[in-house]
Formats: C-alpha cells, sequence, structure tokens
C-alpha cells in the first residue's frame, strides 16, 4: 500500500506568490513525453493548428501534487483514471480502483511515468490526448 508523506497545502511558490493562487492562474500547458508516439503524435496535431502552448516534459519536470489535483479537476476523473496500470510502479504500489486519490496523486508526483500521455490544458479545460485527436476538442 502507498503511504502519503503529503500533509496539505504545499505552501508558497517562488517570489512569496500563495501555491493555490499560482495554479489557479494555471493555463495552457501541453504534458509531454517525447519518447510516446502517442504524446508526439498529439503535440505535432497542436503544432499544426498553430496554436502555441508551453510544453512540458512531465518526466523531466515533475507535477506536484496541487498541480496533479488541478489537473483531474480539469479532466473531471478522479486521479487513478489517469493512471498508467501497466507500468511496473503501478503493481509495487499496490496501486487500485480502491486506494485513495491522495495516494494515487502521492504515486503520480513521485513516479510520474504512471500518468497517462500526453494531457492538454488550456485556459479551464484539459483532455487526455488519447487517442492524440482528442487535443483538437480544446484547441
Amino acid at each position: 500500500m502507498v503511504r502519503s508523506s503529503y500533509g496539505g497545502d504545499a505552501g508558497e511558490g517562488n517570489a512569496g506568490i500563495p501555491l493555490a493562487y499560482i495554479l489557479s492562474r494555471m493555463t495552457d500547458v501541453f504534458l509531454h513525453n517525447p519518447r510516446c508516439s502517442k504524446s508526439r503524435a498529439a503535440l505535432e496535431l497542436v503544432r499544426d493548428a498553430s496554436v502555441e502552448v508551453p510544453v512540458r516534459e512531465y518526466l523531466r519536470e515533475p507535477l506536484s501534487i496541487d498541480e496533479l489535483r488541478r489537473i483531474v479537476q480539469l479532466l473531471g476523473v478522479r486521479p487513478i483514471d489517469i493512471v498508467r496500470r501497466g507500468e511496473p510502479q503501478y503493481a509495487a504500489l499496490g496501486l487500485g480502483d480502491a486506494t485513495p486519490d491522495d495516494e494515487v496523486l502521492w504515486a503520480m508526483a513521485e513516479h510520474p511515468i504512471l500518468i497517462e500521455r500526453p494531457i492538454m490544458v488550456r485556459g479551464e479545460r484539459a483532455v487526455v490526448g488519447r487517442p492524440p485527436e482528442t487535443v483538437r476538442e480544446i484547441l
């Protein structure tokens, strides 16, 4: 079973700005894994549509628990719904449908390979780019 070390509010971001404020302003981002063909295909669709969106390679720059919570909220799903169940970490951590949401968020923050990809956030909407054409819904 996953043990969460997350104790709640993450406090403040850079320059003393409250993290909740930063996250509430989180807008456009494309969460990308360049080794994933679906992620590359979805990013190509975004670029072909001439939409400029910051690209974040989430394996190199992992998401915080609060960022993940916000994305899940925008997607309208539970955290377990965007976990890659075929990854070895999924079984090793004992994750499953009954795992509490906070524990799943902790697992994704600690093991970003577990996060389904790609995910595109645009304003107050987000989609998982599977199939890649799904990103067109928010372009």
